[in-house]
């Protein structure tokens, strides 16, 4: 921290010291892309917590805007890490993320009333109070729920003539819609679902300013993407699943979110470089050391380097025994895919306190390559990576490591976790 905080002017010299003996070396790791990034982190909470009987209160992870978390909740849920968002709000508590789960939760449940009566009338399509709890009223009496109520001719009589007519186009809307949902590409069929509803539309009405309505349906767009993935991640294996199982699944997080909210005393703590200052964690991992994102695009542009090294030099110090700085070779931005420059202040680190590790880019390959570049039978490989590419860097590593063909930077074999690069293990089975 010294070392970096350093190259900015001061009147006077800022030295910090410790009572401590010189503890674990500072890691820079390097990931294929911001997907990457985020299961790193997820993955050396989880082992670290297991191998050393930590707490999920001992990890905090830090980043320089809220927007970067997104991703992150999403990988902590997967893995039912419980977390606690500081000076910001959780993805799945946006009223536009509270919107579309309802949607979706209707898709795959028409009698989830919950659901139906949060969406029923958003956006507004003129169904009143009066018009829902008649309909209530008459469900009630019938033991059914809000959406079977519809169908009932008896429903004629309890609901005035023109809210049920309004309420059954819905219904007759949301029918076609699940039915195009599970004979279609999912995808397209959520993304449309949004067009028909005119929801960015509706944004624009209820937003505080257009960049903000752009921000909310960004969200949302973000949601569908997450989706995407869940299916695409499984595709071709045992762990295949379809666009039910894949919904059922956020709305298994979103109630585990809203149930951990209850319980604030284990989790681990996500929060901006801004929101940390004063604060202290055993374990830190600071995301998105990255040019453009710390130090920030707006900063470079305005010649302000000095105010962002600030911040690394805060986020550095709240890290009492361990600290990991992450960053992405590649990320997606307005949907195109962009390599990134490391932040310059990985190189103002001094080179005796850190350690680079490198994971390899397994993205194209195919079992059988693996299994050559690290000279073990298909089968093997196969069984061990059982679930897909999910993991895919950390069962590679034990795997090349029984076989001892993993090597630090300076090539002594002890050093197994600093670099894997999949090249080494090409070129050791070629020679």
């Amino acid at each position: 921290a010294n070392t970096v905080i350093a190259n900015n002017p001061h009147v006077f010299e800022k030295a910090l010291w410790s009572d401590h003996t010189i503890g674990e070396e500072i890691r820079i790791i390097r990931c294929r892309n911001e997907d990457a990034e985020t299961e790193r982190v997820a993955t050396e909470i989880l082992d670290q917590k297991l191998k050393n009987g930590l707490d999920f209160r001992d990890f905090a992870v830090l980043y320089r805007g809220n927007h970067q978390a997104r991703l992150l909740e999403m990988k902590l849920q997967a893995y039912q890490i419980p977390y606690r968002i500081s000076g910001g709000q959780s993805f799945f508590s946006k009223n536009e993320i509270k919107d579309a789960m309802s949607y979706l939760r209707l898709m795959i449940n028409p009698d989830d009333d919950a659901a139906f009566l949060r969406v029923v009338n958003v956006p507004r399509r003129e169904i009143g109070p009066r018009t829902l709890e008649q309909l209530s009223h008459y469900a009630r009496s019938r033991n059914v729920s809000l959406f079977k109520a519809l169908g009932d001719m008896g429903a004629e009589t309890h609901v005035t003539e023109k809210g049920l007519d309004r309420l059954r186009r819905f219904a007759h809307w949301v029918d076609k819609t699940c039915e195009r949902l599970f004979s279609e590409d999912p995808i397209p069929v959520i993304k449309q679902l949004f067009t028909d509803i005119e929801y960015e539309e509706w944004l624009h009405q209820h937003s505080g300013s257009p960049k903000q309505a752009e921000r909310r349906m960004e969200n949302i767009w973000y949601l569908v993407e997450s989706i995407r993935r869940m299916l695409d991640d499984g595709k071709g294996t045992a762990d295949e699943i379809g666009i039910e199982d894949a919904i059922s699944r956020l709305v298994l997080r979103d109630m585990m979110e809203q149930r951990e909210e209850e319980d604030d005393s284990d989790k681990v703590q996500l929060m901006t470089l801004h929101a940390s200052k004063g604060l202290e964690f055993p374990h830190v991992f600071i995301m998105g050391l990255e040019e453009e994102i710390l130090p920030h695009r707006s900063s470079i542009e305005e010649g302000n380097i000095e105010e962002e090294r600030r911040l690394m030099y805060v986020g550095i110090t709240r890290a009492r025994e361990t600290l990991a700085l992450t960053y992405a070779a590649s990320r997606k931005q307005y949907g195109e895919k962009l390599e990134t420059i490391p932040s310059r202040f990985l190189d103002e680190l001094p080179e005796d306190y850190r350690t680079v590790i490198v994971l390899c880019d397994l993205e194209g390959l195919s079992y059988k390559q693996i299994a050559e570049a690290i000279d073990r039978p298909v089968g093997t490989v196969m069984s061990r990576l059982y679930r897909g590419r999910r993991n895919l860097e950390t069962k590679l590593r034990s795997l090349a490591r029984e076989r001892g063909i993993i090597k630090g930077d300076d090539g002594r074999e002890d050093e197994a976790d600093k670099v894997l690069d999949i090249n080494r293990f090409r070129r050791r089975r070629e020679a």
